[in-house]
């Protein structure tokens, strides 16, 4: 399996875990002992270079879809009774996915340049 095919399984996956976690009630919301925002940014920021990196064509389309997750999960929080939906959130999700994806791209650009 070559390393784009690795980069979009694993971001699949990592997608279904962020779900999950924004998601599922409070109490079972897996976190590393760290403050929030920091898991936030890191786990979009991973999932944006992710994506970027098994898609490298599609970066728009990347970038779209990562901060179109981030945005419709903060929503979707409001359908829960313990979970709610802030701004200073989703901005800090969407700051870590395009930087991700940045990242990505930027990594990208050097790689074609030095090949």
């Amino acid at each position: 399996m070559n390393f784009r095919r690795k980069a979009a399984v694993v971001g699949w996956l990592l997608l279904g875990l962020i779900a999950y976690s924004t998601l599922s009630p409070i109490g079972m919301r897996p976190h590393i002992g760290t403050w929030v925002h920091v898991e936030r940014f890191g786990a979009y920021g991973l999932l944006g270079f992710l994506f970027a990196t098994a898609y490298p064509r599609r970066i728009p389309v990347v970038l779209g879809m990562v901060l179109g997750a981030a945005f419709a999960f903060e929503l979707l929080q409001m359908l829960s009774a313990d979970r709610h939906a802030r701004v200073e959130d989703v901005a800090v999700k969407m700051t870590g996915a395009a930087f991700g994806v940045g990242a990505a791209w930027f990594a990208l650009v050097l790689r074609s340049r030095y090949e």
